[in-house]
C-alpha cells in the first residue's frame, strides 16, 4: 500500500504543523480515555517521577502514593509509573523502547537536562533518513525513550527523492493525488 492511499489527519495530532520552526504545545491536562499508554515499572517512584518530569518534560497529571504516577507531555503521550516487584532485579539492558514526538527546539535542552540528572543518559541528536532528528535517553528504570522531531524535507534532495519513491511526498511538492486532498 502506498502512502498516497492515506490522507493527512494532522488535526487530531498535538502538532498540526511540523517543521523546523514548530512550537511545542503546552502539556495537555485534559482527561480522556487513553488510546495508548506505556507502563513503566520502577524501584523508586520518586526518583523516576523526578527524571521523567525534570529531564523529559512530562507533567505529573495524577498520582496515588506508592501505587501509580500518571505522567503526560502532550495529548496521547501518557506514561504510568508503577512500583516494580521488590524481588525483581533491575534490568541490565533496556527493558523497553518507546518513542515520543518532540519539536527540534526541545532536543538540545532535553539532552542537557537528562545528562545533568543522570550523566550519560542521553545521546547527541542524530538525523534519520526519514527526515527526523532523534535523541535517545535511557531512564533510571532502563527504558530507552526516543524523542523524535520532524525536520523539513527538501523535495529535491536525495532524502526527499528517496521518501517520494516510497510514497511520502514533501508538502511543498505534492500534486493532486499525492497524499493531498481526498474526497
Amino acid at each position: 500500500m502506498r502512502m498516497s492511499e492515506f490522507f493527512d489527519a494532522f488535526e487530531i495530532s498535538p502538532l498540526s504543523v511540523v517543521g523546523p520552526d514548530t512550537v511545542a504545545p503546552e502539556p495537555f491536562r485534559g482527561i480522556y480515555a487513553m488510546p495508548m499508554f506505556v507502563t513503566v515499572r520502577t524501584h523508586d517512584l520518586v526518583a523516576s517521577t523526578d527524571f521523567w518530569v525534570r529531564g523529559l518534560g512530562f507533567i505529573e497529571l495524577f498520582s496515588v502514593p506508592e501505587q501509580v504516577v500518571h505522567l503526560r507531555r502532550w495529548a496521547f503521550q501518557d506514561v504510568l509509573l508503577v512500583p516494580a516487584d521488590v524481588n525483581a532485579p533491575a534490568p541490565e539492558q533496556p527493558s523497553m523502547h518507546v518513542a515520543f514526538s518532540a519539536v527540534l527546539s526541545q532536543l538540545d535542552g532535553l539532552v542537557e537536562r537528562c545528562d545533568a540528572l543522570l550523566p550519560g543518559s542521553a545521546s547527541a541528536p542524530s538525523d534519520t533518513s526519514w527526515s527526523t532528528r532523534e535523541v535517545t535517553v535511557t531512564t533510571p528504570e532502563g527504558v530507552q525513550v526516543v524523542m523524535t522531531a520532524a525536520r523539513a524535507i527538501d523535495p529535491e534532495s536525495p532524502e526527499g527523492r528517496a521518501l517520494a519513491t516510497s510514497g511520502i511526498v514533501a508538502p511543498s511538492a505534492r500534486a493532486e493525488g499525492d497524499n493531498g486532498a481526498h474526497d
